[in-house]
């Protein structure tokens, strides 16, 4: 599992919460670290071979980042990789997005076992 924190959001104490617990469930788990660009989170999915990508939004720029990384996903080859994540999105957003390809999209307080079960 790749768990990135795109755009300029500093906010990352979430997403390090979830690559911990993932990581204590029994997964491998690859954290990128903050400010990535569409671009490197592709990148750095393809070069590990994960499985997974999950992203934490709480920019609000939810609308854009899906659709580009899952874009280059799919550019790059590497449709079977499922694109998840969280943030705050608000609902309609998340029917709009998980109709586009995008996986499962979680909010805030969500159980981690809920995410690791998914």
């Amino acid at each position: 599992v790749l768990v990135a924190k795109p755009g300029l959001d500093g906010h990352d104490r979430g997403a390090k919460v979830i690559a911990s617990a993932l990581r204590d469930a029994g997964f491998e788990v690859i954290y990128t670290g903050l400010h990535q660009t569409p671009e490197m989170i592709v990148n750095a999915a393809v070069q590990e071979d994960v499985h997974i990508v999950a992203m934490s939004i709480l920019s609000g720029a939810h609308m854009t980042l899906f659709p580009k990384v899952r874009e280059l996903l799919d550019g790059a080859g590497a449709n079977h990789i499922l694109l998840t994540g969280g943030g705050i999105i608000p609902v309609e957003d998340i029917e709009d997005l998980e109709s586009r390809g995008i996986g499962r999209l979680f909010g805030p307080g969500t159980p981690t076992t809920e995410i690791i079960d998914y």
